[in-house]
């Protein structure tokens, strides 16, 4: 196992870099904390696969510095980084039975035969291949391969870390609960340090201890699952977590808070006093789709809105509606009354979000 530090790491495809338009991963430093569950999170093309590549030396960065527990990694071969990678599509060898594809990561290394026994059955067991064992991989299905390629990934005990990029692409889908799971029972017996890439949120929560969410080229937001979802610090966390994500309006500065169209949004009192100090900054307000508040009926302070359309999604709600001219959605329970024409909204200060130029502006103390 082994703590994996990024020092002011860029990377770019292009020769001569002009901007950071050219760059693929922008300045960035991070710690991936020894023994930990992480996921790398974020959208196609955000640059998740080319800084998983950077870490495990299949790329040398364009500058900065990967440093295992501080020893500086960047000369060294992936054979030599002590890294087990698994890719998207599973890399077996097809004319060899299951037992000898997680066999030779072992036998590579000259370990005993009992050793190499052992350990590929106690493998193979954590992830259900005990009867495939003796079966050539060239006949199995994608996912059976893939559990294979997962599985010569997690045989070795003695890797820095293991990297996952998109591990599930061809699971089924019934299957990837099971495997997610499998992964993390894995991480907790075995205490290895984890980096599992997705542009899946659910995969990445029921994974992942922390999550680290990228968004061109860079990592804006890492913390847990909760904090992802309760306090979004860029907007585009705010967008891209969450089912449906978090609404988002542009707003001006007003008297005793922010406003848009005819509308005026209390702040609290702590980042009220931040207002002054952001002139010349766009301004967004976020507000989850599950802290709107939604009534039938008028209420002191509350704001009135024409009903869109409601899906009925068996478990929950989701209701459109229009706020003075902005489209906007609330997450009602299954038991609540379906709405209809119009309903009274508002939006708790508590859950309610300030951003300037899509960063979260904390209030004051």
């Amino acid at each position: 196992m082994a703590e994996i530090r990024l020092h002011n790491l860029a990377h770019s495809y292009n020769r001569r870099p002009s901007g950071a338009e050219d760059y693929a991963i922008l300045e960035m430093n991070h710690v991936w904390e020894q023994g930990g569950a992480y996921a790398l999170l974020g959208p196609s093309g955000c640059g998740k696969t080319t800084l998983l590549n950077i870490i495990s030396g299949l790329l040398t960065p364009s500058q900065g510095e990967v440093l295992f527990d501080t020893k500086v990694v960047n000369d060294l071969p992936p054979e030599r980084r002590n890294i087990a990678q698994v890719f998207q599509f599973p890399v077996v060898y097809d004319t060899m039975t299951v037992y000898d594809n997680l066999a030779f990561p072992l036998r590579n290394q000259g370990q005993p035969a009992s050793k190499v026994d052992s350990r590929v059955r106690e493998i193979a067991e954590v992830l259900d291949l005990q009867a495939l064992l003796q079966r050539k991989a060239r006949n199995l299905t994608a996912d059976e391969k893939q559990k294979v390629s997962m599985g010569r990934g997690l045989v070795r005990d003695d890797v820095s870390a293991i990297l996952f990029d998109e591990p599930l692409t061809v699971i089924d889908p019934h299957l990837k609960w099971k495997l997610r799971r499998k992964l993390k029972q894995i991480h907790e017996q075995f205490n290895l340090t984890m980096i599992y890439v997705t542009h899946d949120q659910l995969e990445a929560s029921t994974f992942a201890d922390k999550i680290a969410v990228m968004h061109a080229g860079q990592i804006v937001q890492f913390g847990t699952p909760r904090e992802l979802f309760e306090r979004p610090r860029h907007t585009f966390v705010g967008f891209f977590i969450g089912s449906p994500g978090m609404n988002l309006i542009e707003v001006r500065a007003e008297a005793g808070g922010v406003g848009f169209a005819d509308v005026n949004l209390p702040l609290l009192p702590g980042v009220l006093r931040r207002l002054p100090t952001l002139s010349g900054k766009r301004l967004h307000v976020g507000i989850r789709p599950e802290f709107v508040q939604v009534c039938a009926e008028p209420r002191e302070g509350m704001l009135g809105a024409e009903v869109e359309h409601l899906a009925d999604l068996g478990t929950y709600k989701i209701l459109t509606f229009l706020l003075a001219g902005q489209r906007l959605k609330a997450r009602l329970a299954e038991e609540d009354p379906a709405p209809t024409g119009r309903v009274w909204v508002s939006f708790p200060g508590q859950w309610l979000m300030l951003y300037a130029d899509d960063l979260l502006v904390e209030g004051e103390e």
